[in-house]
């Protein structure tokens, strides 16, 4: 059984970073991203879809990955997971990354980059999730948005916020 779980996490750590390879690899051009803004725009509220549109455009096609993705597999996702999922990544547009700190964020693992302050690139990219939701607290989005951006990377036991982070893993 020890065995059985080992050899699924390995397989969910090679998938995440081939994941995360890919997405680096799409961000090398901010001006071919493709985000579906109108489509995000509908399952959001006015507040949230201003956060929304500050985001980079390669983080928007992003997060509507991840949002389709999900809703493609749970249909009965609600609204509020759904605006997360497109949300989740906004606590990055506080700075914006050169293309080789986009690579050098994308290398280094995040539990190394949490023990930064909040600022600079790695520190911004290691706490996104918090920022993310105080940024949309502030902004006035739904509290349960807030919350499911706040945990995306660490659930902590909330089923929708481990749904999130199973997206935006695989995506």
């Amino acid at each position: 059984m020890a065995r059985r779980t080992l050899s699924a996490r390995i397989r969910r750590k090679v998938s995440g970073y081939a994941a995360k390879f890919s997405r680096l690899w799409r961000s090398m051009s901010p001006e071919d991203a493709q985000p579906d803004d109108d489509w995000a725009a509908a399952l959001l509220t006015p507040a949230e879809a201003r956060v929304y549109r500050s985001m980079d455009p390669r983080d928007r096609e992003h997060a509507c990955r991840v949002a389709r993705h999900l809703r493609r597999d749970h249909p009965d996702a609600g609204p509020e997971l759904l605006a997360a999922a497109l949300l989740h990544d906004c606590g990055k547009s506080l700075r914006p990354y050169w293309l080789w700190e986009r690579v050098l964020v994308g290398l280094v693992p995040n539990r190394l980059a949490r023990v930064l302050p909040p600022v600079g690139a790695l520190g911004i990219r290691a706490h996104h999730p918090e920022l993310g939701a105080r940024l949309l607290a502030h902004a006035g989005a739904r509290p349960r948005v807030a919350r499911l951006v706040a945990r995306h990377h660490h659930p902590g036991g909330d089923p929708e916020a481990t749904l999130l982070h199973v997206y935006d893993d695989q995506e």
